[in-house]
């Protein structure tokens, strides 16, 4: 039996490194036309971008503030049938500043979806398990369609006009009446204003009146994460403190992995095996921060998950409990019967 019929994971999401050249750039290898894309400097202290094709290219939100989107016109300037395009912008493409895009296939391209309360317009991959969700709040209870055709385990939500709002995340280790924020530090929070204690369907899922999920009238933006087998993975691990880390099973080997402590205050932390091909893996970012790049030699990831090397309290504090979403550079059995080897 095959253990997943994703085989080649890198066909809808690739991590792609590049170098900025201080003018217009067409950023190729990605594999693929993404629907979202999430820049950061690695090597200078300047905000995680994220762009995608439902809001619209040029449409910037940062993912380290509560700040509105903005229309930049030398940021990423179009998706391409394999990458994507820069401007002259610091944030996109500072000359000789080492890049990281983050990149993640959609539909390339959109339906209306009515089967919550409030129609949305979606950009769904139901193969992956990804989807982008762009709706208008009205303030009060509400379902919106999210087209995964299975619950979403994962869905980072953003207000894009109006009041400035923190980025709210939704995961399933947490159940329906906890978030935290991913432009912040902040420990989970208990709110029934957010999701309505009530956790997604297999068609919508809910928002309450909370100003960030669903405030005013104004325009969202929500990526929806379900998991799959041997691709995706979206779970919780509590942390023991010393070397010889806590070992996460993902059931592959990852590619990307993002984690946040959600017991106390910390910083989200992101690994990435584009930025750091061997064991033990040491770069890591801050999505919540404009921080570069910084080394320690936090874990090792391994065929079917990753082990932390580290007692740092950003990933192992002992007895503290941590969310993360990660996502497979090879599955651990695939439909073809090969298996993933170690780094």
């Amino acid at each position: 039996m095959a253990y997943t019929t994703i085989n080649k994971s890198t066909d809808y999401f690739n991590t792609k490194l590049f170098t900025g050249n201080g003018g217009t750039q067409s950023v190729t290898g990605v594999g693929f036309q993404p629907d979202w894309v999430w820049l950061k400097s690695r090597s200078v202290a300047d905000s995680p971008i994220l762009f995608d094709a439902v809001r619209g290219v040029t449409k910037r939100i940062m993912s380290n503030s509560t700040g509105i989107e903005t229309t930049e016109a030398q940021e990423v300037q179009s998706f391409n049938s394999d990458g994507f395009t820069v401007g002259n912008s610091d944030n996109a493409n500072r000359s000789g500043a080492t890049m990281v895009g983050w990149n993640w296939l959609g539909a390339n391209g959109t339906a209306s979806n009515t089967n919550g309360s409030i129609t949305s317009t979606v950009s769904a991959n139901t193969t992956a398990g990804f989807s982008i969700v762009s709706y208008t709040s009205t303030g009060s209870n509400a379902t919106i369609g999210h087209g995964l055709g299975v619950a979403p385990a994962m869905i980072i939500f953003k207000r894009r006009s109006g009041d400035t709002e923190n980025w709210v995340v939704y995961h399933q280790s947490l159940g329906n009446t906890k978030s935290v924020i991913l432009n912040g530090t902040d420990a989970q929070a208990t709110s029934s204003a957010r999701f309505q204690d009530t956790s997604p369907t297999s068609t919508v899922f809910s928002v309450g009146t909370s100003g960030d999920v669903n405030g005013g009238s104004s325009p969202f933006i929500a990526y929806c994460f379900a998991e799959k087998t041997g691709y995706s993975k979206f779970g919780s691990y509590v942390g023991n403190g010393n070397a010889d880390g806590t070992f996460v099973y993902t059931g592959f080997r990852p590619a990307f992995i993002l984690l946040k402590q959600t017991t106390s205050a910390t910083d989200w932390m992101l690994f990435d095996t584009k930025r750091d091909t061997d064991n033990a893996v040491r770069e890591f970012l801050e999505p919540n921060t404009s921080n570069a790049e910084g080394s320690n030699p936090f874990l090792d990831i391994v065929s079917n998950g990753f082990k932390f090397r580290d007692g740092n309290d950003d990933v192992n504090k002992s007895g503290n409990t941590f969310i993360y979403m990660a996502f497979a550079e090879a599955p651990l059995v695939g439909s073809n019967n090969i298996p993933a080897t170690a780094r």
